[in-house]
């Protein structure tokens, strides 16, 4: 791929509605979209997950932007790239900041695509044609609205819901929800709100067969969960303490978890998103991808990893519709009766709405190569 320039362009967007997790409540979304553009003008599109405060990892908007423009995309200039499982080797040296590594990694990956004439989904060895689709309910005003919001949602399709919870919001609701909705699948998402003091209220949620309990402990621990684990019949899911295939691979040696939640900008990218999907197929783990209220282009791209075979349960990739007035990309990402169809054009399979990205840019910076 000759690369000729990297455009990193800062956008904001206002959410349809606030979502309120354990950590905080999000009313709008600041997102840094990186493009690549070759010598032939085709252009890869890139989009970086991290928000504007370090509550869900380290990482910022503004500490991406420092980090692409001043230490990653530099290290794209000295040799030519063949193929995107190169570039996280070339990141390799600069510790964490995966989100920043992700956004500038799926543009080289959606451009690969386009060059090759294959859809995104095609070249990570994706075999859906369509993926299955859940919701996330964050945590409401009341249990009114909450089972409300919950009929709404499976009206509207979706396969699976999941409950944000934290103390105080748990073991109430989640009764509420069952008596409401007994056979429905759900899970439950704790946002790393726990410890193992609660263990007696993590344990009682075992008489709601639920799915799953997502990172109900610390961010970065999987020994409290092998832990917890061993003492729940609910399988826990981890999110927040996998970022590499190692992680992984610690996680599922000890067991602390029984199911892995996939976030590309959490791993730092599709490559490693890739080599952890194998690694659960080996060991009959089962995946989902999971969402950080992304715009089209991000969104795009977890249905692209979501079509890999091991992405059994339904992900967090809702509709654009599900939270934007209007997305930066066309045709929207759509839902019919829970499912999206992955998409057959080269790349991302969307095309960037470049009206609507110009109308939402606050600044934006060029690298010549």
């Amino acid at each position: 791929m000759d690369i000729k320039r990297i455009i990193l362009r800062q956008i904001k967007m206002d959410l349809l509605h606030p979502f309120t997790t354990s950590v905080g409540t999000e009313t709008d979304k600041t997102i840094i979209l990186v493009e690549v553009k070759s010598a032939s003008g085709i252009s890869g599109w890139g989009e970086s997950v991290a928000i504007t405060q370090p509550i869900y990892n380290e990482e910022t908007v503004e500490t991406n932007w420092h980090m692409m423009s001043d230490h990653l995309i530099p290290l794209l200039h000295w040799e030519a790239v063949q193929h995107p499982d190169e570039v996280s080797g070339r990141f390799k040296k600069i510790r964490g900041n995966f989100n920043a590594k992700a956004a500038i990694e799926g543009a080289v990956w959606d451009l690969y695509a386009k060059e090759n004439n294959l859809p995104l989904a095609k070249a990570l060895g994706g075999t859906k044609a369509r993926i299955e689709v859940g919701v996330s309910v964050g945590i409401q005003q009341s249990e009114t609205l909450m089972l409300k919001q919950i009929e709404d949602y499976l009206k509207e399709g979706y396969k699976r819901i999941k409950v944000k919870i934290q103390p105080g919001w748990d073991i109430g609701i989640i009764r509420s929800i069952r008596q409401e909705f007994p056979k429905i699948p759900l899970m439950a998402d704790a946002n790393c709100a726990y410890s193992l003091n609660d263990i007696e209220t993590l344990k009682a949620l075992d008489e709601f067969d639920l799915m799953m309990i997502e990172q109900p402990l610390d961010h970065d621990d999987i020994i409290d969960h092998a832990k917890l684990q061993s003492q729940l019949k609910t399988p826990i899911c981890l999110d927040e303490s996998i970022h590499s295939y190692e992680d992984a691979r610690k996680a599922i040696e000890l067991g602390s978890c029984k199911i892995i939640n996939l976030k590309i900008g959490r791993v730092g990218g599709l490559t490693e998103s890739k080599r952890i999907h194998d690694l659960c197929v080996e060991h009959n783990i089962p995946m989902w991808c999971g969402g950080m209220l992304e715009a089209g282009i991000g969104r795009a791209h977890n249905i692209a990893i979501t079509s890999l075979g091991n992405f059994t349960l339904p992900g967090d990739t809702a509709p654009s519709a599900h939270y934007w007035k209007r997305d930066i990309i066309q045709p929207e990402v759509e839902m019919k009766d829970g499912y999206i169809v992955v998409p057959e054009a080269p790349g991302i399979g969307y095309e960037p709405d470049l009206e609507q990205i110009e109308a939402l840019t606050m600044y934006s910076k060029v690298f010549h190569f």
